[in-house]
């Protein structure tokens, strides 16, 4: 009975540290659950079986866990829930594109460096030359480059 309540815990380990690898990536509940499980695992081995089952119980999830990790990123199974579309779509930087040096317009939100203004019309992200701005200052376009557009209060 011991040795199938260890048994246990340590697959329930590996399955729920590959779930939380390749289906719920980040620190979550998976990761922490095949913590938990792993250290009760060897924990019970150890205490309730004996130094030497605890040594072979920590060598076996460990090859568990790694074994299981290299099997399943060779499989097919991982093919199969990768995500392979790609981003086909573009943003439409023709307002920008159309604005010269010399343009001028209103901030519509605070430009802390970084910031949106109304410029002929468009309402496109500007970035300072320097001074932060407040909402609704005028400004002038100093230079756009490479879609970004400069803007520096006008006196």
């Amino acid at each position: 009975m011991d040795i199938l309540i260890i048994c246990l815990l340590i697959l329930a380990a590996v399955i729920l540290f590959l779930v939380e690898l390749f289906v719920v990536p980040g620190i979550s509940i998976a990761g922490i659950l095949a913590g938990i499980c792993a250290l009760l695992g060897n924990y019970y081995a150890f205490v309730y079986v004996g130094t030497e089952a605890g040594i072979i119980t920590l060598v076996v999830t460990a090859v568990a866990s790694i074994g299981s990790l290299v099997w399943f990123m060779h499989s097919k199974t991982l093919d199969k829930l990768s995500l392979k579309t790609d981003i086909t779509g573009k943003v439409d930087r023709s307002a920008e594109q159309s604005l010269q040096p010399g343009d001028t317009g209103i901030t519509t939100t605070r430009l802390a460096l970084i910031g949106y203004a109304d410029i002929k019309g468009y309402i496109v992200e500007v970035k300072s030359t320097g001074e932060f701005l407040d909402e609704h200052t005028p400004v002038r376009v100093a230079r756009v480059v490479n879609g970004v557009v400069l803007v520096e209060k006008i006196p």
